[in-house]
């Protein structure tokens, strides 16, 4: 299980980021065991502080990680089986507290939550990071709530399926943009406006190709929305609750996975300290039910292989679930101890 446009191979690696500012290792190592999804630790390396988001060149060879901290870079390693050796220095991004990466037509994009923006760093022909940026797009913009939404915090930039847009997600002003990246630098072609005081949070595709689903960080929901990949269009659909009657005020989406089959969503909630699990119905979701998520501020929700893996801040652990294919339910089964875990991913 897996996003969709995930690389076909089955990997056998995790990598997975730490919060080194509330005492985590940085950067962790494990071995994915095939029989049960077991993480075994590996390894590790200090890396950058808090590199808390990561993400894989298509080849597995190069992981290249965010450093959130007030000065912002992104730093690139060699994956040599199960060690990693720095690629270079870290790259300074030009804005504050890099979140999430993606790769996009020779770039690694960086959503900076912190400075409003969103930069993007080209690579090298080896994978490596140039020594500087090669542009970088402001957002502007506000939303309702008065502590989270004084101006623009991207939460995710990333490419679409097929590798023609870029697509940010933004808490601070409730929208969405769909950019072109034009001589290395975000060029913005839509804002696509969500419900105010939502605070989208991430985005996934639909295998179909034909739709997409954000997952709102400020108040508790997923919102369905038709995607036109040929124009680069978002139009919201509908918002459906990712938790059943009325949650109380500390419940915070983070993750959101779909099946690579698209019959099901799956998305994680800090605070309430959950896993719900959706059926994918015509252009709608029905909440099938909620798991407990296994610790304490789910951060990050990742599928791979059948299975859910949750990146547990707070309580310090990975756990890994199996899903029933037929009711599409999660299943605990186990836990690494990874102190301020943030994301997992595997390659």
């Amino acid at each position: 299980m897996a996003e969709s446009g995930a690389r076909a191979r089955a990997p056998h690696r995790a990598f997975i980021g730490s919060y080194t500012a509330a005492g985590g290792p940085g950067l962790v190592t494990a071995e994915v065991r095939p029989h049960d999804g077991a993480l075994i630790r590996t390894g590790g390396l200090g890396a950058v502080p808090d590199p808390s988001y990561l993400a894989l060149s298509p080849a597995g060879d190069m992981l290249y990680a965010v450093s959130e901290t007030a000065e912002g870079a992104v730093a690139a390693y060699r994956v040599r089986g199960d060690k990693l050796e720095p690629a270079g220095p870290p790259v300074p991004v030009g804005g504050s507290g890099p979140t999430h990466l993606g790769l996009h037509a020779g770039h690694l994009l960086t959503a900076n939550y912190g400075s409003g923006s969103v930069t993007a760093v080209p690579l090298r022909p080896d994978g490596t990071l140039a020594p500087a940026p090669s542009g970088q797009l402001q957002h502007t913009g506000s939303g309702p709530h008065d502590r989270r939404q004084r101006g623009p915090h991207p939460q995710q930039v990333r490419s679409d399926p097929e590798g023609r847009w870029i697509v940010s997600v933004d808490l601070g002003t409730d929208s969405v943009r769909v950019c072109t990246l034009d001589a290395g630098v975000p060029v913005p072609h839509r804002e696509i406006a969500l419900r105010p005081g939502s605070g989208p949070r991430h985005l996934v595709f639909h295998p179909d190709g034909g739709h997409a689903y954000v997952v709102n960080e400020l108040t508790p929901t997923v919102t369905v929305c038709r995607w036109d990949a040929a124009t680069g269009a978002l139009r919201p659909l509908t918002e459906v609750p990712v938790l059943p009657g009325a949650p109380g005020g500390d419940a915070y989406p983070s993750g959101i996975v779909v099946a690579p089959d698209g019959r099901f969503v799956w998305t994680a909630t800090r605070g309430e300290d959950v896993l719900s699990a959706f059926r994918v119905e015509g252009e709608g979701l029905r909440l099938l039910g909620t798991v407990p998520s296994g610790g304490h501020w789910p951060r990050a929700l990742t599928g791979h292989d059948g299975r859910l893996y949750t990146a547990h801040e707070r309580s310090g652990d990975v756990t890994w679930f199996t899903v029933d294919a037929t009711t599409g339910l999660p299943r605990y089964d186990g836990s690494l101890a990874v102190p301020a875990a943030s994301c997992v991913i595997f390659g």
